[in-house]
């Protein structure tokens, strides 16, 4: 009864102020004409001069019993409405809630014109409206998609000269894939076809166009090539009717195809979207990654069709926390961050969450969902309650109204809540043999068997096998799914119960904060820091074990018989298949070649190369053949995490930081704003090398990375050291970053190369042997290191040796042969020459010298080759490499 009382007030001031204007301006008592107030934007696009107001509430009469006051709203529609204005309108909105009002008042008056009593000289004229609104919507569907302009002019349609209209390239999913109820409904009532098949057609579209790994779609999509503009995805605004549709265009119109489509697109949302209890967006592309730390209020339609789904739990935790929100704030915000503090204030009287507590009591029987509804009512008539009807919240935190009344609130509010307290008796006509529009107009069930002329299955598309156990549950009942346990719903709401505290925490990151005074959410896989102890004790107590493995990387092992509880094993699970996934994910993420770091100053001159992973953003060394050459300077703070504070030091150089602790990106960011022109992270993993571990490539964040420019590369710890210890050693240290490994003669093209850079052609074989022949014939110099060293993947060219080069010119540009490694002097056999492979450039000789000297068998220190007197002496670089050849001399040779 208080339902009834609060409708009249609304209904009643909206026929006696506004009609026959669209919509009811509750504040000023006056109705609301489309051309005569500022304008609101696509708001507005909802108006068209048709009484909307009128036509969104008519089978809303019926459901409430209100006959009477029903057939004569109709005969009002029939004789004021006009449908020809010279407007634009939203397809849209104009679909579900005029074309929709119209076939849901329709639907409603042939039955009660079969009972006899109301409606007897109905005859069709709603369906006749109906009809004509279908055809002027038709226009928008004139693109090669066949997904529709989002708006056109109910006179002129879309490209005429004077529709105003018709430049529009993008549409939202939802805009675009919530047609086939009406659409269908509408060619199975009159028997004219095409109007189903150009529903149907775009959402063929929509779903070939579907991210096929992640089977996710985006926000919105351009209408004439089908590419991705927005490619965020959820289940809120601007795609949840199409995920609503797909199933219920199943139960109205028995095509399978709709099931299957809905069922790949579910158990995506359940395996990215889905954190219960929250619902978050993610990239379709990179699903692991959330789009946006906050969602809106139109997801809260999901759990309702959970139910319909026959998914109960999740439908349970994600009503249960949005309750919560409505209890600390009276209202549902328009959007709330996941720590549950006010994104979006307004509350236009959106009725989704109604919807969903009216399928939940459906589906449970349990009387919490009652009290839900009464909660409802009371913060209705408290705070939104004006006396010339209900006032739109401007903002939940002050109270404050807007001065509008949206259709919806009399087409769908009023209706989920009367259905929620109504019992079977105060209704004149099964609610079953309906289904509700998502605007909650019905439709008869038996329009399935009715003008069937469209093919039921889509025999060209694919669909993905599932192994989802649930998805038989597609008509839940309480006698089915909790015989025994009417204390269900309630185990499932209670561990969230305070998931909301009663004053907002401060800003957190999922299982790293509390949320509220209530439990911990589960650990998310994409959340997890091997290096965090809070991430380690939440999966001890998930049954959890981590092992280190020797090149960095950690092995994750679950027992559930060591979690604390049942549920904490089940949540661990859940992480341990979510980690299984992600790993999956990434596999299957293009991957990029490796990249090199080639060391070009004194001593190294490009001798040494470290293999380095590539990143996902900034500059594309592969498309700049030249690479990025600078010096290398540390910077401070070293994880790169935050502003750096010595600029000075990093401008029009390479910045060498930390791996961990904030997004490679993020790094990126503050090392280009502090004047580098790129960037080398360092893993943090004491010991990780590219000889053990798979090479690694640097993701973005998750936003639009298009602001990085400059080039960054990824090192193993070990290869990274290597530039660490030659900065300790030399200070100045400049690398080249590029695609590959360059030849010296094009590393120092144009600039002098020092004449005592000596190119050898021996093979890393032939090498090996002179090592083990020198073993007895050592002369006076330092011992070579043992073959057992190993300082990663680096390619490297030691000196040659002055004493035993071969005769011929003189050629300093001549380039080293990348598949040979020069022999250090200091490892030469004395007696015996180095030969010289038939076909590769001869090594450089002695700048001066035009013969072949003798070999000789005298000691280092009196064996000197002739150089010209402005050359450093070999003594001189030896002891320079000294040290360099311990390290470097019997590495393996790195291929790239």
């Amino acid at each position: 009864n208080q339902v009834l009382e609060m409708f009249d007030h609304a209904y009643s001031n909206y026929m006696e102020h506004a009609y026959p204007a669209d919509e009811l301006m509750p504040l000023t008592c006056r109705g609301r004409v489309r051309g005569q107030e500022p304008s609101r934007g696509d708001v507005d696009d909802a108006l068209g001069k048709f009484s909307l107001t009128l036509i969104d509430t008519l089978d809303t009469l019926v459901v409430l019993n209100k006959t009477k006051e029903f057939e004569e709203a109709v005969k009002k529609v029939i004789k004021d409405v006009n449908l020809d204005n010279d407007i634009v309108v939203s397809v849209f909105e104009t679909n579900i809630r005029v074309l929709g009002g119209l076939l849901g008042g329709h639907s409603v008056a042939i039955m009660l014109k079969e009972k006899g009593e109301y409606m007897q000289w109905y005859n069709g004229e709603l369906l006749h409206m109906a009809k004509e609104l279908g055809y002027k919507l038709l226009p928008a569907f004139n693109t090669t998609s066949g997904l529709p302009y989002p708006r056109v002019n109910l006179k002129f349609g879309v490209r005429h000269p004077e529709a105003r209209t018709g430049t529009e390239t993008d549409t939202c999913t939802a805009c675009a894939g919530t047609l086939i109820l009406e659409f269908a409904a509408l060619s199975r009532f009159t028997g004219t076809s095409i109007f189903e098949e150009y529903a149907r057609k775009a959402l063929d579209f929509i779903w070939e166009k579907r991210q096929r790994s992640s089977n996710l779609v985006g926000v919105t999509i351009n209408i004439h090539t089908g590419d991705w503009v927005r490619k965020d995805s959820g289940v809120g605004a601007g795609i949840d009717s199409y995920y609503e549709y797909l199933l219920k265009a199943y139960v109205l119109l028995g095509d399978d195809s709709f099931l299957e489509r809905f069922n790949t697109h579910y158990d995506a949302i359940m395996r990215y979207i889905s954190q219960p209890p929250l619902l978050l967006d993610v990239h379709i592309h990179k699903p692991m990654l959330n789009a946006r730390t906050w969602m809106d209020s139109l997801l809260a339609f999901f759990p309702g069709l959970q139910v319909l789904k026959g998914d109960i739990r999740p439908a349970i935790e994600t009503h249960e926390m949005l309750y919560q929100v409505i209890k600390k704030h009276n209202f549902l915000p328009e959007a709330f961050t996941t720590d549950f503090r006010v994104h979006w204030a307004q509350h236009p009287l959106r009725p989704e969450f109604a919807e969903s507590t009216y399928f939940l009591y459906k589906a449970t029987g349990d009387p919490y969902y009652l009290e839900v509804g009464k909660t409802l009512i009371e913060n209705l008539n408290k705070y939104a309650r004006v006396p010339c009807g209900f006032a739109a919240m401007k903002d939940v935190r002050t109270g404050s109204h807007e001065d509008r009344m949206d259709s919806f609130f009399l087409a769908e509010m009023f209706k989920y809540l009367y259905l929620l307290f109504a019992d079977k008796e105060d209704m004149i006509f099964d609610i079953e043999d309906y289904i509700f529009t998502t605007e909650a107009h019905l439709l008869p069930l038996w329009l399935s068997t009715t003008n069937q002329t469209i093919s039921k299955k889509n025999a060209s598309t694919e669909y993905t096998e599932l192994d989802d156990n649930n998805f038989d549950w597609t008509c839940p009942n309480t006698q089915i799914l909790f015989p025994n346990d009417p204390m269900f719903a309630q185990s499932i709401r209670e561990p969230l119960k305070n998931v909301v505290d009663k004053s907002c925490p401060r800003g957190i990151s999922r299982a790293e904060e509390s949320l509220g005074s209530g439990p911990k959410p589960p650990l998310r896989a994409r959340d997890f820091m091997a290096s965090n102890p809070e991430h380690l004790e939440i999966l001890k107590k998930m049954g959890v074990s981590l092992i280190h493995l020797k090149d960095g990387r950690v092995q994750l092992v679950q027992h559930a018989v060591q979690a604390a509880s049942s549920l904490d094993a089940e949540d661990g699970l859940r992480f341990m298949q979510e980690m299984i996934e992600l790993s999956s994910q990434q596999q299957k993420e293009q991957q990029l070649p490796p990249r090199a770091v080639q060391i070009v100053s004194h001593p190294f001159f490009g001798r040494v190369v470290l293999t380095a992973g590539p990143a996902q953003f900034g500059m594309d060394l592969s498309k700049h053949k030249a690479g990025t050459r600078g010096f290398v300077a540390t910077i401070k703070p070293y994880n790169g995490c935050s502003e750096i504070t010595n600029p000075e030091a990093v401008k029009e150089k390479i910045a060498l930081m930390q791996r961990g602790q904030c997004m490679f990106a993020e790094k990126a960011r503050n090392i280009q704003k502090a004047g580098a022109i790129g960037g080398i992270v360092i893993d943090d993993n004491e010991g990780s090398s590219s000889d053990t571990a798979p090479l690694f490539q640097m993701a973005g964040d998750g936003k639009n990375t298009d602001d990085i420019t400059i080039p960054m590369l990824f090192l193993f710890n070990k290869e990274g050291n290597i530039i660490l210890d030659a900065i300790r050693e030399y200070e100045a240290v400049e690398v080249l970053l590029s695609d590959k490994a360059k030849d010296r003669a094009t590393i120092f093209k144009g600039k002098m190369i020092p004449n005592y850079i000596i190119d050898s052609n021996l093979e890393m074989d032939h090498m090996d042997q002179k090592s083990s022949e020198n073993d007895s014939h050592k002369p006076n110099s330092e011992e070579a290191p043992s073959e057992s060293q190993d300082a990663g993947a680096v390619s490297e060219e030691p000196e040659g040796g002055g004493e035993n080069s071969a005769a011929g010119d003189p050629d300093p540009l001549s380039p080293a042969s990348t598949d040979s490694a020069s022999v250090p002097m200091g490892d030469q056999d004395p007696h015996t020459s180095g030969p010289t492979e038939a076909g590769a450039p001869e090594p450089a000789c002695t700048p001066g010298d035009s013969q072949p000297q003798e070999q000789s068998t005298q000691t280092e220190a009196n064996s000197k080759a002739h150089w010209d007197s402005s050359v450093q002496p070999m003594e001189s670089i030896l002891a320079d490499w000294n040290e360099d050849i311990e390290a470097f001399e019997m590495m393996e040779k790195d291929e790239l």
